[in-house]
């Protein structure tokens, strides 16, 4: 029973993630596919605030503070029940409170599976597809200083 239960946590915390990165344009035509917001009572905000990044030297030095990002948080509580909780970079109370209201939708059972299809996956599949031109932008352009000809030869 505890694996099931650290599955399911996993799962939607991979599901949250997904929620943050979204675009506000698929958050919001997926919604209107779910149905109206009439079941859906704000618990908490949308509110904006900052957090406080810190960053290492190296990975391994002493923790310093780099600077403050915006972001954006909501609660939503769904007519059935669950509690839907988003936190997403930026000043975008719309987003967030989608987000939470995924995140509630994606705890109910009966939801779950045409969430992760129609939200989830599309949004896992953009940020990867992100992630993959700024690799190959960034390795367009590194050096290899092993390989450069030196001047006097």
């Amino acid at each position: 029973m505890e694996s099931e239960s650290a599955f399911a946590e996993e799962g939607r915390r991979r599901a949250m993630s997904a929620f943050a990165v979204a675009s506000p344009r698929l958050l919001s035509e997926a919604w209107g596919r779910f149905g109206d917001d009439a079941d859906v009572t704000p618990v908490r905000g949308p509110e904006i605030g900052l957090v406080m990044l810190r960053g290492r030297i190296g990975g391994g030095g002493g923790p310093f503070n780099l600077g403050e990002a915006s972001v954006t948080r909501a609660t939503v509580r769904l007519s059935s029940g669950e509690v839907g909780h988003a936190l997403v970079l930026g000043r975008d109370p719309q987003k967030a409170r989608l987000a939470a209201m995924f995140d509630a939708a994606w705890q109910r059972p009966d939801w779950r599976e045409r969430v992760e299809v129609e939200v989830v996956a599309p949004s896992l599949a953009a940020q990867e597809e992100a992630d993959r031109k700024l690799a190959e932008e960034t390795e367009a352009t590194r050096v290899d200083f092993f390989t450069m000809v030196r001047g006097e030869d």
